[in-house]
């Protein structure tokens, strides 16, 4: 078990260690209209105000879950922080979101990925705090409640554990440029074809990149919850992951 936690960690470790350029960014600072700027925080906060309580209501029924919590973090912080560059103002990247949300739920994950997204915008130069709200309301709001539902669905359907996981990771991913698109095409309709024509352009540029990405990252997820899966099953339990069959 110690091995392989060290393992673990030195992976993590090194992948945020990986140099990066710093025009890598989410939707960069001062690149949306004003107007699109502030829409995007008055959608995204209400899902922080009600992720809180969900955090709150979680650690108070088992405080035995506040490691898990940091690593869902850490996870999601090292994975958005990998860029490859692309030409629309934004970028591609892993998400992060897949593993805390399987554990702890999208609205706990809306508070985790607006705390990481800060970050990097203070720390990374990745992202904006203009923007901010349009990178959660993508990263941190929509992309988990996607991983929800897939990941709930793939359960009921009699999916295993690691498939629902995989399915839920990568469709979240992808679910969160769908979005990213759809904003940045909203901020800046094509002159010739309107909302329609740049939706086409950023999600075809984005498709290039993400599909490989977004695959990626739902194998890793499924290394990271198989690892939990392993070692840390009570309070996976306890988190309710498992349906009661998966449990038993």
């Amino acid at each position: 078990m110690k091995f392989s936690f060290w393992k673990l960690s030195y992976f993590l470790v090194a992948l945020l260690m990986v140099p990066n350029r710093a025009f890598a960014m989410h939707i960069m600072e001062g690149f949306l209209p004003i107007e699109w700027a502030i829409f995007w925080w008055a959608v995204s906060i209400p899902f922080i105000i009600l992720g809180l309580r969900s955090i709150r209501k979680t650690i108070d029924e088992n405080p035995e879950t506040k490691m898990i919590l940091g690593l869902s973090g850490a996870f999601a912080f090292v994975l958005s922080a990998l860029k490859i560059p692309s030409v629309t103002g934004s970028c591609s990247h892993p998400t992060g979101v897949g593993l805390g949300t399987v554990l702890f739920g999208p609205l706990a994950m809306s508070v985790i990925g607006t705390i990481v997204l800060l970050f990097q915008s203070l720390l990374l130069a990745h992202g904006g705090l203009t923007t901010l709200g349009a990178n959660v309301f993508s990263m941190a709001v929509v992309g988990p409640f996607i991983v929800y539902f897939i990941f709930k669905g793939a359960q009921k359907v009699g999916l295993s554990f690691s498939l629902a996981v995989f399915f839920a990771a990568m469709l979240g991913d992808l679910g969160t440029y769908i979005v990213t698109s759809v904003q940045l095409a909203l901020a800046f309709p094509s002159e010739v074809g309107g909302f329609m024509a740049s939706f086409t352009k950023f999600s075809g540029i984005f498709a290039l990149t993400q599909v490989p990405l977004a695959i990626s990252e739902g194998i890793l997820t499924v290394i990271v919850m198989n690892f939990l899966k392993k070692y840390n099953v009570s309070e996976l339990k306890a988190l309710r992951v498992f349906t009661t069959k998966e449990a038993q």
